[in-house]
């Protein structure tokens, strides 16, 4: 069993959205829900600052202008002992 923990808005439809990882693409699986109602103000709060300058990422994504990059071949991989 694994456990997700998320903070979301559940849409004018009504519908909450869960977005699953890969692994669980057609696949059969029973799903807990427990809800709790968080005052608005949390999901309201401003991201913590992360150090990075004010539209940094909105100036730089998608900013690259040169040649398109190529991801050269990466060889053979290295065949290794089992650890156990």
């Amino acid at each position: 069993m694994q456990s997700i923990h998320l903070k979301t808005t559940v849409g004018t439809d009504g519908v909450l959205r869960v977005q699953l990882p890969p692994e669980y693409q057609d696949r059969e699986l029973e799903a807990i829900v427990i809800l709790e109602l968080l005052p608005k103000s949390e999901l309201e709060t401003p991201p913590k600052a992360s150090g990075w300058q004010p539209g940094f990422f909105e100036e730089v994504v998608g900013g690259w202008v040169g040649e398109p990059l190529v991801r050269e071949d990466q060889g053979d991989y290295e065949v290794r002992e089992t650890l156990f």
